[in-house]
């Protein structure tokens, strides 16, 4: 088994970056993939909602300069999933992921999401009606259970790979612990037990030290960084090329050199999803980038309150040019 690959499509490395609403879009995976992360995966995209083609859905299938292009999808519908997986392709997706594994209330009251792990059969019967729309390969990201009660992973794993999926991830958490509490990489083993195609852990990893731990623990052939890479496109590359005993790709080592990151972050994302949006979104990446450095307060809120573009990118400027100079509160 080639660990750096899903299905026929290779991967650039053992480290990839979550699908994260609301956080994982266009212009951070582009930023991100640059940095060398072995995979980026679009934000979830409701099947239903892209299959209605609505415009601000459609938006997060944008894969453009991207060399493999992941699209996440959630529903509860064989007949959602199928047409959404198919529009997904269309729009140039080298990969449809199938999301079991998101705690949202909204979702899960949706019976989408983590409330799959609860079924897996009906579980398997949306990977079916997904692997039988597409030529591209499918894979499916889970946690550990709905609760500790019914750590139900393995199972449903075995399942979705019978149904077609080549590749699996497993985050170290039940729906009901939602976020708390600390991954159990051990208990992700169970599910490295019950397949034998890739396996990716996901949890709590947020450096070089955690993703071999994770590893280790796991039995996992990669993992997925999430929320440490916000505001460090650069962590998913710099941990797979850790892993693979690459060299490291050059990051941000200054306050200016993150400053400008900061900036191509937004000046993409307005040009990707408008001013409106565009403005809506860059707030949680800039004061991401801006947890780096050390500037006046007063500066950080003008960077996350401006109501124009021009306003937003001259706020952005300053920010960083008053903390330029200055020791990063962060290593990169």
């Amino acid at each position: 088994m080639n660990e750096c690959a899903v299905g026929n499509v290779t991967l650039a490395g053992r480290a990839t970056l979550a699908p994260m609403s609301g956080v994982s879009d266009w212009p951070f995976r582009q930023l991100a993939a640059r940095y060398g992360a072995g995979l980026v995966i679009s934000e979830m995209v409701a099947s239903d909602r892209l299959v209605a083609r609505e415009a601000e859905t459609r938006l997060k299938l944008e894969g453009r300069g991207l060399d493999v292009h992941c699209v996440q999808l959630a529903g509860c519908r064989p007949h959602d999933l199928a047409e959404a997986a198919r529009i997904a392709e269309a729009a140039g997706a080298h990969i449809i992921d199938i999301n079991m594994g998101c705690p949202a209330k909204r979702v899960v009251g949706g019976w989408a999401g983590s409330a799959l792990m609860r079924d897996p059969v009906h579980a398997a019967s949306l990977v079916a009606a997904t692997v039988s729309a597409v030529s591209v390969p499918v894979t499916v990201k889970m946690r550990l259970g709905y609760d500790r009660v019914t750590l139900s992973a393995p199972e449903l794993a075995r399942r979705a790979v019978d149904a077609g999926a080549v590749a699996i991830t497993v985050h170290g958490r039940t729906r009901c612990q939602r976020y708390t509490g600390t991954a159990d990489w051990r208990a992700i083993r169970a599910t490295r037990e019950a397949v034998t195609v890739p396996l990716t852990a996901n949890g709590d990893i947020v450096d070089t030290p955690t993703a071999r731990a994770a590893l280790a623990a796991s039995g996992a052939d990669m993992v997925m960084i999430g929320r440490a890479a916000l505001g460090a496109p650069w962590l998913p590359g710099v941990v797979s090329a850790d892993l693979d005993g690459r060299r490291r790709p050059a990051v941000p080592r200054s306050a200016g050199e993150i400053g400008a990151l900061a900036r191509e972050h937004a000046e993409l994302l307005l040009e990707h999803a408008g001013p409106a949006l565009g403005l809506r979104l860059m707030r949680k990446h800039t004061a991401a980038y801006a947890d780096h450095v050390a500037a006046p307060a007063a500066l950080r809120k003008a960077a996350l309150t401006a109501e124009a573009p021009a306003e937003a990118l001259r706020a952005i400027d300053a920010l960083f040019a008053a903390a330029d100079g200055a020791t990063l509160k962060a290593a990169a």
